[in-house]
């Protein structure tokens, strides 16, 4: 069993303050593989020290060396992408296909978005009788989850680091071992200590303890909004800058001139990315009532294709979720779907066949769902889709913003510009259009209770970086 007691403080890895031990769990076979250990208040203390002394120096770092860092950081984790993306699957159960593919390669792509950004990116220009300046706010709290648990990391970290902020992360504790691997990557990648500071532990302890710090001017936290609502609460008492990037309950129109049988097919893969633990996901699919019995059976074809099993085996497309809390969440919530009158178009509560350990989830489908059920207004974060039907285009839209999340939204139709006008109409942070790839530079975030922010390419970047107008220069009025 691997042992990872210690935090990177400094610039080193250092012992915890007082010995707390957790161990990780792989999700596949319920075995401690792992264990950490949880970190106190007075570890974030002697974080926030590190980072605060780093900042006043690396805030003045030259863009040319920051861009130097990030290249750095770039080539040893392209060094280290096979042993990441196993990481990431032993500790939460992604397949390993898709933590190659997809989890690991992400995280990447936003190192090599802040060094694209950097590279560009004016941080003062003139307007009016003065200069406006861009400086980094300080020292930023980043507290992330376990669901993509280094693509979110370093949707944080890589922005922070590129505008001149000194960081204190606290990861998963469920998930933390891929986090630790970055936190390798980064020291041997010369940065200077203090700038870049890891502590292992809960929400409730260490969270809480980032959230409050005065030494902290900014704290982003991906969580639920449960825990955005905390963390902003605490953040208040000191005026820090908070971003949240919290649940979602997507919807996906499928509008009546789609291609159905393909649109429904890509929806429920889509809804099932990441075992359904994924913020954005499709997890509601609206379909034409003409088109009910064509959808459910396409949505059946569709939950055929899926490959449950171990997530070592390349050809497993679906792993476990998370937990035995995760696996007690999602199964409730399918039997609420019964209990309410939903039809259970595939799947279903039991443990599914063959399986006998690891917290494997049935992938399911339910049809006939009504807007006020449990399973169409939850976030489950299984793989669990809703299909709900409507009449007009206009109802649809009403389905799809009735939920007080508002993080993604998903329209499918053979007309663009049809498409577009309905997209216009959903109040979500981000809408994808007829099955669109992602894309590293657009912003991502929320509406309404899915947070406040935007992470990603330019704005994410932004994000860390204060405003300051200077007025009388070069001439102008003295006093």
């Amino acid at each position: 069993m691997s042992t990872r007691h210690q935090f990177y403080i400094g610039g080193a890895w250092v012992d915890p303050a007082e010995p707390r031990t957790l161990g990780v769990l792989d999700p596949a076979t319920e075995e401690t593989f792992a264990e950490i250990s949880l970190g106190t208040a007075e570890d974030v203390d002697r974080a926030v020290a590190a980072a605060r002394a780093a900042f006043a120096t690396y805030a003045q770092v030259s863009v040319e060396q920051r861009l130097e860092y990030l290249q750095r950081i770039i080539s040893g984790f392209r060094a280290r992408l096979p042993e990441i993306a196993r990481t990431m699957t032993r500790e939460m159960g992604a397949p390993i296909t898709f933590a190659t593919q997809r989890q690991a390669t992400v995280a990447l792509f936003h190192f090599e978005e802040a060094a694209r950004v950097l590279a560009d990116y004016r941080f003062e220009e003139e307007i009016g009788a003065g200069i406006v300046r861009r400086e980094p706010i300080g020292v930023c709290g980043l507290i992330t989850p376990w669901n993509w648990p280094l693509n979110q990391v370093a949707s944080k970290v890589a922005p922070a680091l590129a505008t001149g902020c000194t960081v204190v992360l606290k990861p998963s504790e469920i998930a933390p071992l891929s986090a630790m691997v970055l936190a390798e990557v980064i020291h041997d990648a010369g940065l200077p200590p203090g700038v870049f500071n890891l502590v292992n532990g809960d929400g409730p302890t260490v969270g809480e303890a980032i959230a409050a710090h005065p030494g902290i001017d900014m704290v982003s936290l991906t969580g639920s909004t449960g825990a955005g609502i905390r963390v902003s609460k605490l953040a208040a008492d000191t005026v820090k800058r908070v971003a949240l990037e919290l649940g979602g309950k997507s919807a996906n129109i499928i509008l009546p001139d789609a291609d159905l049988a393909s649109a429904v097919v890509a929806g429920v893969h889509a809804c099932y990315t990441n075992g359904g633990q994924n913020c954005q996901s499709p997890t509601r699919m609206l379909v034409h009532r003409s088109q009910r019995d064509e959808a459910y059976a396409a949505a059946r074809r569709a939950v055929e294709e899926v490959r449950l099993g171990d997530p070592l085996d390349p050809a497993t497309t679906m792993g476990p979720v998370v937990s035995q809390a995760q696996l007690d969440k999602v199964t409730g919530l399918v039997q609420s779907g019964i209990d309410e009158g939903a039809t259970l178009v595939a799947g279903g509560p039991e443990r599914p066949d063959g399986l006998d350990k690891g917290f494997y989830v049935r992938p399911t489908v339910f049809g006939d769902v009504t807007p006020q059920m449990r399973i169409a207004r939850e976030e489950i974060f299984g793989p669990v889709l809703s299909i709900l039907l409507y009449e007009t285009e206009d109802e649809a839209v009403e389905i799809a913003n009735d939920t007080p999340y508002g993080l993604a939204g998903f329209v499918q139709s053979k007309d663009p510009d049809r498409a577009r006008r309905v997209a216009n109409r959903i109040r979500a942070g981000r809408v994808y259009l007829n099955g669109a790839p992602f894309d590293r530079s657009l912003p991502f975030g929320g509406y309404k209770q899915s947070g406040n922010g935007r992470e990603f390419g330019r704005f994410g970047f932004e994000e860390y970086l204060e405003v300051k107008a200077v007025l009388g220069y070069p001439e102008g009025m003295t006093w």
